[in-house]
């Protein structure tokens, strides 16, 4: 039981209608949450052309800040990054916001607004670690850019009173990387929306009549090279030669959109493969509810969200033995896991679930149960812990913390504690 109402600030580069990943599914999903829990939310993001300034929506106050009149381009990730960090503290304070209980900061993008507040307010800053770049790298930092990157990151949770992860995996992840305190590291695994993800039967059967009668497999998320869609084309071929007719949907945009459509091309995969681009959450619920299969090739992969989502729908799953992915699939009883960047091994999955329907609706079906049991709402609860955490911390610290005594001598100003 809530013991009281807090005050929360929570800092986001991308909060609907900006959504580009998981990440603003997250905080959106977590921000509704908490206020209809009955606390007071407020979320500081960037603007998008169309959308308002400052609204209430869901009962979260959404603050969305304007790019500055000279705007730099995200190829130039860390110069963009340090002007979105001046808009977005600009619009907290030109917003006059009451000092808030916490302030929550969403990975390393924000941790300059988000650090310059929590220090402005007096308040503790919690940092949610969506994943790192040593981790989208296999545990390397391949140039300055991204040793400047893994830099904000450490720094972000050096700043931070408490650290949150979505899975077990990330918590070990951040504490050797960042050399952490496991103590100092909460676990709050992602929930999922489950009215949104149960598909309507219409949606299944414009889905399956746009695909083609053949096997259906399924990828759904961002064309990065993290993402390993790569993977799955180069093991399409093997797939075609054992089940004729056989179509692979990729749902998704990306930076590597080009470079996966001229591998597709070189292989000469043709039909076999259709390009759904981004779809609402309601088409996207339709196809993983059509799909033979739903697919997660990562690489890297701090939890799988959208393994959750599938799972959801109803599809059964094969995803990467890698990360995050090992809690939410336990091979043989909720789906089947292939080893990352592994053609073969995938083409091999992928056709175990095909030839044995019975058994991949019965892994389909537990999966669907266990998912059931991972909400929003669940996950925002645990938040409040952590808030709760984080400001008896906070205060604990000042109290114990011994007074600053300035005296000035030989007309030096020193400082003792």
């Amino acid at each position: 039981m809530m013991a009281r109402t807090m005050r929360i600030v929570l800092l986001s580069w991308e909060y609907p209608p900006v959504v580009v990943g998981g990440l603003g599914r997250h905080v959106h999903a977590v921000a509704t949450e908490l206020a209809a829990a009955g606390h007071e939310v407020t979320v500081i993001s960037r603007h998008r052309a169309g959308a308002a300034y400052d609204e209430i929506v869901d009962g979260v106050r959404v603050i969305r800040a304007p790019e500055d009149p000279v705007p730099f381009p995200m190829s130039d990730l860390l110069a963009w990054s340090q002007a979105l960090n001046h808009a977005l503290l600009r619009a907290a304070l030109r917003s006059h916001l009451e000092p808030p209980d916490v302030v929550h900061a969403h990975d390393w993008l924000v941790a300059h607004a988000a650090t310059a507040l929590k220090e402005h307010w007096r308040v503790p800053l919690v940092a949610t670690v969506h994943a790192t770049e040593a981790g989208r790298h296999q545990g390397w930092l391949p140039g300055p850019m991204n040793r400047t990157i893994h830099a904000v990151e450490w720094w972000l949770t050096y700043e931070a009173r408490r650290v949150v992860t979505c899975s077990s995996y990330m918590r070990w992840e951040v504490t050797r990387l960042f050399e952490l305190p496991p103590a100092k590291v909460d676990v709050v695994a992602n929930g999922t929306d489950l009215h949104a993800f149960r598909p309507r039967p219409a949606d299944v059967r414009a889905a399956r009549a746009a695909y083609g009668p053949g096997p259906l497999v399924v990828y759904s998320g961002r064309l990065e090279w993290e993402k390993g869609v790569q993977t799955l084309l180069a093991s399409m071929p093997r797939l075609r030669r054992r089940h004729p007719g056989i179509r692979l949907v990729v749902a998704g945009t990306g930076t590597l959109e080009a470079e996966l459509h001229d591998t597709a091309r070189r292989l000469r995969l043709g039909r076999s493969v259709a390009w759904a681009g981004r779809l609402s959450t309601r088409s996207l619920a339709g196809l993983l509810g059509a799909a033979d299969v739903a697919v997660v090739p990562s690489l890297y992969e701090p939890f799988g969200l959208v393994a959750r989502e599938a799972a959801t729908a109803g599809a059964p799953l094969v995803v990467s033995d890698t990360g995050g992915l090992r809690e939410v699939v336990e091979p043989g009883v909720t789906g089947l896991r292939a080893t990352p960047d592994d053609p073969a091994a995938w083409a091999d999955a992928i056709s175990a679930q095909l030839r044995d329907e019975v058994a991949a609706r019965r892994m389909a079906r537990r999966a669907r149960q266990q998912a059931a049991g991972s909400t929003w709402s669940a996950a925002a609860a645990e938040l409040v812990e952590v808030y709760t955490r984080s400001v008896r911390e906070e205060r604990l610290l000042h109290r114990n913390r011994p007074p600053l005594r300035i005296a000035v001598r030989d007309g030096n100003l020193l400082a003792d504690s």
